[in-house]
């Protein structure tokens, strides 16, 4: 037998065809083996009009989950929807023996987040998220780096984002803009990098004079994570000059050295030759190279997620971004929520099974 052997095709239903489905279909398309068999919409045109732009006008175009799901009988359901109806969305594509991988966050409170998670699992279905940004091919080159002890065991670890963007739209009025919309992508990268669960939480939230948000455009936080490391962010929606990269930029200190990483393909290492004494108030070090990705590991993006996805399905593998696990991202966002409300330090109930 010559040739590649055919992979068995996933058939995907997408469901909400606003802006960011558009990143969805593009990574679909170069994924081989994935079907789009239909798009969802509350506004039919706006599925018709996103099935047109990408070639897929012959498909199942509806403005109805549960006739989409029983007409097209996907392999896989994908939430682009808004956050409030990931829920109901999540439960009927279950219910339908589909898999599921939506947009963050993956619920918009604990409680249905552990409900998601549970019916997902007494379903046999995989339930994952799209946290897109863990496979850019230099947070995983920075977590490899991590990884490999040259640092020591990890201590602190702070992040900056800093970013002007004048959207327009929902995020205008929304609550806790930067928080709920945003901060997830920071908070889960800093779970990724240190491989730590979330403790305790301490945040204050603001909307800085000029901002053009109605509430909560910057915050700082503390967390305390597991293996007594102390991570420390802080951002802004609002900040005119000197922006930050998506990513935000990054310092990680260990007992042997510290790194720092500027979110996009910049890095500095040093580690300790000699420590310091009475003597000799400061350390002598040495500069190290965070070495490149093997190329078999580059990942970019949403499709990254999606190819591991579209993986899973087929060998009944557990994704990186399960939500089981990614519940851990949303409780930080929502304790730091939780916490700048009351304006006192939080705990975080991560440890409790689902």
């Amino acid at each position: 037998m010559t040739g590649t052997a055919r992979l068995p095709t996933v058939r995907a239903l997408l469901v909400g065809c606003g802006g960011i489905s558009r990143a969805w279909l593009r990574a679909a398309r170069d994924i081989a083996g994935l079907e789009v068999v239909g798009l969802v919409d509350l506004d039919r045109e706006a599925a018709r009009q996103r099935a047109a732009e990408f070639g897929l006008a012959d498909r199942f175009i509806g403005d109805d989950l549960d006739a989409a799901l029983a007409e097209t009988a996907p392999d896989a359901v994908f939430d682009c929807a808004v956050p409030e109806a990931h829920a109901g969305i999540t439960l009927a594509a279950l219910r339908a023996g589909c898999h599921v991988l939506g947009e963050k966050p993956l619920a918009t409170t604990l409680a249905d987040a552990r409900r998601l998670v549970v019916a997902a699992r007494e379903a046999g279905k995989i339930f994952a998220v799209i946290q897109n940004r863990r496979y850019d091919p230099n947070i995983r080159r920075l977590r490899a780096f991590l990884q490999s002890g040259a640092l020591g065991r990890l201590t602190a670890v702070e992040s900056d984002f800093h970013i002007a963007a004048h959207f327009g739209g929902f995020r205008d009025v929304m609550p806790h803009v930067l928080l709920l919309d945003m901060a997830i992508h920071t908070f889960d990268a800093a779970r990724l990098l240190t491989g730590a669960d979330p403790l305790t939480v301490y945040c204050h939230e603001w909307n800085p004079p000029g901002s053009w948000y109605a509430h909560g455009a910057a915050a700082a936080a503390i967390f305390e994570l597991t293996g007594d490391i102390v991570y420390t962010y802080r951002g802004s929606w609002c900040a005119e000059g000197l922006n930050t990269a998506w990513e935000a930029v990054w310092r990680v200190t260990g007992e042997r050295g510290s790194v720092t990483w500027d979110g996009a393909e910049g890095f500095a290492a040093q580690v300790v030759v000699e420590p310091g004494s009475p003597g000799h108030l400061r350390s002598t070090y040495r500069d190290v190279a965070v070495p490149p990705l093997p190329a078999g590991e580059q990942a970019t993006g949403h499709a990254g997620v999606l190819h591991e996805f579209v993986r899973c399905v087929r060998d009944g593998a557990s994704p990186e971004t399960t939500a089981a696990d990614n519940i851990k991202s949303l409780a930080m966002v929502l304790g730091a929520i939780a916490s700048a409300e009351r304006g006192e330090r939080v705990a975080l109930d991560v440890g409790r099974g689902p």
